[in-house]
């Protein structure tokens, strides 16, 4: 039997509203003033000047965010606004399950707080497709959820839609699908994977995914190509112990909800006919330690799991001697997470970190992608130094004649460096490249190249610096805690003719290799 609807939706919209703008103003305070911008903001960002119906790296809803972004002023404000937004949207459609649940005003407090602080929030810091996809992993199972309630045709399509904005975003969404169907199939509703009309959320979800599925067909599927890379750089360092670890990590102080969504899904009537819940996030996670998967992936599993916690934990607690603990649990969960705050997020300064670095270290913190530890967390490297590398660009650019600005090649490593001089030297300078990610596909024609302002981590080779009548170095990146500490800024005048066609060729060699399977 389900719970009955014990309070009208909207009679507890203020409370709701409360806690948005909390998480939205809190994704400020937790930042330092003194970081930047991070290297894949930097990246998305840039897409929005491309824009498409597919990248190399990533599907397009991020970039079309990101031209939203450029229209409102393409400041640093908006740039954090956005992920905060989709943080304070899953907070709200949990808050929205836990009402379907049965929940009252205390389980959509607990499930709102259990949101509010977690590893959601350091989640939501930052510009990349991460924050959609928790969003869209938690619409997705609360329309299934409305789904199993009462069957209605809209939720279907519903369920179609986030589905289809989710693959849009970033492919993970698949995984959701991937565990929830052997999931539905353990439970009495697996009769709705023989129903036709099941089927209507299949097809408006690829009917919305449609424009970037026949990019990847017109380009060769780079995203095999892309998933490979991510597998043999960064996957290949993940060990399965250390994903179970920061599982535990992301919600510590709301484990009380997680336990008790395992035991009410288990055992409470109520909510046995969501163990599909229950299933799938157990499904998933195996499926994702399986294959190295980086911890944060998992992240969409949890927000629903907490609102079935929470609905359960608000009937335990809701008699007698035990109704004394209702307010203890969330001063729990408010006072563990608070110590957790000068640790997992930006709020010191990067000396500050360095000098007490031993609460990071524990935590693996300081651990980066290469699997060894560094100074500061990577995400925290990878936020400074961006400002004096555009300064250095935009100082080297002054100094060119009209004629050498006008046949200028700005040329950098990275998808981070050329995205940061693009973000902080927009209409100042022209547009950076590089031969890494997207940028592959993004260089200027190269008629009359007079100069090139080039942006590296490596020195140059005698031998390529006589292919160019003059080199000056223009300076480093000197911020001795970023991920870009050395990077040198150099105004290479006149090269020879040996270097256009060079670098044509780079660009086709690398374009051909992304379309390798």
């Amino acid at each position: 039997m389900l719970l009955s609807h014990h309070s009208a939706p909207r009679r507890y919209l203020g409370w709701l509203l409360g806690f948005m703008i909390l998480k939205i103003a809190l994704q400020y305070l937790v930042v330092h003033p003194v970081y930047e911008l991070h290297r894949d903001e930097f990246l998305h960002l840039d897409q929005a000047n491309h824009l498409a119906a597919g990248y190399v790296s990533l599907p397009p809803l991020t970039a079309w965010v990101a031209a939203i972004i450029q229209r409102l002023g393409n400041t640093e404000f908006w740039v954090r606004f956005f992920p905060a937004l989709f943080g304070a949207l899953t907070l709200a459609v949990v808050w929205a399950a836990v009402h379907e649940l049965g929940g009252g005003l205390y389980a959509k407090i607990l499930a709102a707080a259990a949101i509010l602080l977690s590893a959601l929030l350091r989640l939501n810091l930052l510009f990349q497709p991460n924050s959609f996809d928790v969003l869209a992993w938690t619409a997705a199972t609360y329309c299934l959820l409305r789904v199993v309630r009462g069957g209605q045709r809209r939720w279907l399509v519903a369920l179609g839609v986030v589905l289809g904005l989710g693959m849009l975003n970033k492919y993970t969404v698949v995984f959701w699908v991937v565990g929830m169907v052997p999931a539905l199939l353990l439970t009495p509703h697996r009769r709705l994977l023989a129903q036709p009309r099941t089927y209507l959320a299949a097809l408006v979800a690829l009917v919305v995914f449609l424009p970037n599925l026949l990019w990847q067909y017109q380009h060769h599927w780079p995203v095999l190509w892309h998933m490979r890379e991510l597998h043999n750089t960064q996957l290949v360092h993940v060990e399965r112990a250390d994903f179970f670890k920061e599982q535990l990590l992301f919600f510590f102080n709301s484990l009380a909800l997680l336990v008790a969504a395992v035991v009410g899904l288990g055992w409470y009537a109520p909510l046995r006919p969501y163990r599909f819940v229950g299933w799938s996030g157990l499904g998933t996670l195996l499926l994702f330690a399986a294959m190295r998967a980086k911890g944060y992936y998992a992240l969409g599993l949890y927000p629903m799991l907490l609102a079935c916690g929470s609905v359960y934990l608000e009937q335990v607690l809701r008699r007698g001697r035990w109704r004394y603990l209702r307010p203890a649990l969330l001063l729990v969960m408010v006072g563990l997470f608070v110590p957790v705050l000068r640790v997992a997020f930006p709020l010191q300064t990067p000396t500050e970190i360095q000098q007490n670095a031993g609460p990071h270290e524990a935590l693996g913190l300081l651990r980066w992608e290469d699997g060894r530890n560094h100074a500061l967390p990577q995400d925290f490297a990878d936020m400074l130094g961006w400002r004096e590398m555009a300064a250095l660009a935009r100082r080297g650019y002054r100094q060119l004649t009209p004629t050498e600005q006008r046949h200028l090649l700005v040329l950098t490593d990275n998808y981070g460096q050329a995205g940061a001089l693009n973000f902080y030297n927009h209409g100042q300078m022209p547009a950076a490249v590089s031969y890494n990610a997207d940028y592959a596909y993004w260089f200027p024609p190269l008629t009359g190249l007079r100069t090139v302002l080039m942006v590296t981590e490596d020195a140059l080779e005698p031998h390529d610096e006589q292919r160019f009548a003059s080199v000056l170095l223009l300076g480093r990146v000197q911020n001795p805690l970023a991920r870009e500490r050395g990077t040198a800024v150099y105004l290479l005048r006149q090269p020879d003719p040996t270097i256009v066609p060079e670098v044509r060729r780079q660009v086709a060699k690398q374009q051909h290799r992304m379309r390798e399977r």
